[in-house]
């Protein structure tokens, strides 16, 4: 602090200057009752001269609540989890709380577990949007909220709110067989939500009497991932005139695989997304893709968190999102249709 700087005023100085006593200022902090107005406004008119801020800390020791939710993502890359957030803190920011987010592909190249470091911070509960290590999660000791479909093992008391992964790739699947497309591909992943969406794109063309073409199995969900699945799928499957990708990420890199090849989409391969992500919509893009409500899963996690926090020994909470098809420029009739 610079010599000539003020020192931060503390809880003392505004009862000093409001003339009542430390606890009464607690009081009136905490928004109790057990306070007359004119001390209160008293309170409240030296809290404003001083510019007093409450210490968070002060107030973790006196509730035994730190009021910090930790949010475990697996790829920041991933502009769905930008809606995730954003429908977490529309209401954990209102009811206090902050989060604080890791990213378990950064924290695992530098050896670090995330876990480990939201437990230092002793945050009050765990929203879980990734697929940690087996046994990451054992002895955390605070409740866990999972947003989004997640292979977690032995978490599987914690509380789920997630969009129908299975259903979504389901209607996207439909939405093309229902244009003419008959050779029609699919690009995943090794992941919770890759297993639900394959399933669901395995079913659709199961019921239509069509042969499923999956790849990128084996592999993750990034773009380049989508790339090298799309290279995949075009170089081993003949005639494939449409591909539903595992998610919008993947979808951009497939569209690059499809430029490589001088195929345009969608008047020769329609091609469509997953998440509905800000990324499908920009104007160059124009991607069909599955709303699984993203945003939605955010807020209703932060909900599910909140309930938990204050009914610790109510049973596991399970919530399901109905996913929508967004359709955009990306699909087109087949062309022999």
């Amino acid at each position: 602090m610079p010599a000539d700087a003020s020192p931060r005023p503390t809880i003392y100085d505004v009862a000093q200057r409001a003339g009542v006593s430390k606890s009464l200022v607690s009081l009136v902090l905490r928004g109790s009752p057990h306070v007359s107005e004119a001390r209160r406004e008293a309170v409240e008119a030296a809290i404003e001269e001083l510019g007093y801020r409450p210490s968070r800390a002060a107030a973790a020791l006196a509730s035994q609540r730190t009021r910090t939710v930790g949010v475990l993502i697996d790829d920041f890359h991933n502009p769905w989890f930008v809606e995730l957030l954003a429908g977490l803190r529309s209401v954990l920011d209102p009811a206090g709380y902050s989060a604080s987010v890791a990213d378990l592909q950064l924290d695992a190249a530098s050896g670090r577990n995330p876990v480990d470091g939201f437990l230092a911070q002793h945050v009050d509960a765990l929203v879980v949007a990734a697929e940690p290590a087996p046994g990451a999660l054992d002895g955390v000791g605070a409740p866990i909220v999972v947003a989004g479909i997640r292979e977690l093992g032995g978490a599987q008391d914690a509380d789920v709110v997630a969009g129908d992964d299975e259903l979504g790739a389901r209607l996207a699947t439909e939405h093309l067989i229902g244009l003419g497309h008959r050779r029609i591909g699919h690009l995943t992943g090794r992941s919770g939500p890759g297993a639900h969406r394959r399933r669901g794109y395995e079913a659709a063309m199961a019921a239509a009497g069509l042969a499923p073409a999956v790849t990128g199995e084996d592999g993750g969900t990034s773009e380049e991932d989508g790339y090298a699945a799309a290279c995949d799928l075009l170089d081993g499957t003949a005639g494939v005139t449409a591909i539903v990708a595992g998610n919008d990420v993947m979808a951009v890199g497939a569209l690059a695989a499809l430029r490589e090849r001088g195929l345009s989409v969608p008047a020769e391969v329609s091609l469509v997304g997953h998440d509905d992500s800000p990324l499908a919509a920009y104007r160059y893009l124009q991607l069909t893709s599955v709303d699984g409500h993203s945003r939605e899963v955010g807020a209703a996690a932060a909900r599910a968190l909140l309930s938990r926090l204050d009914h610790p020994d109510a049973p596991p909470h399970r919530e399901l999102l109905a996913p929508e098809l967004v359709v955009r420029a990306s699909t087109a009739p087949a062309a022999s249709v």
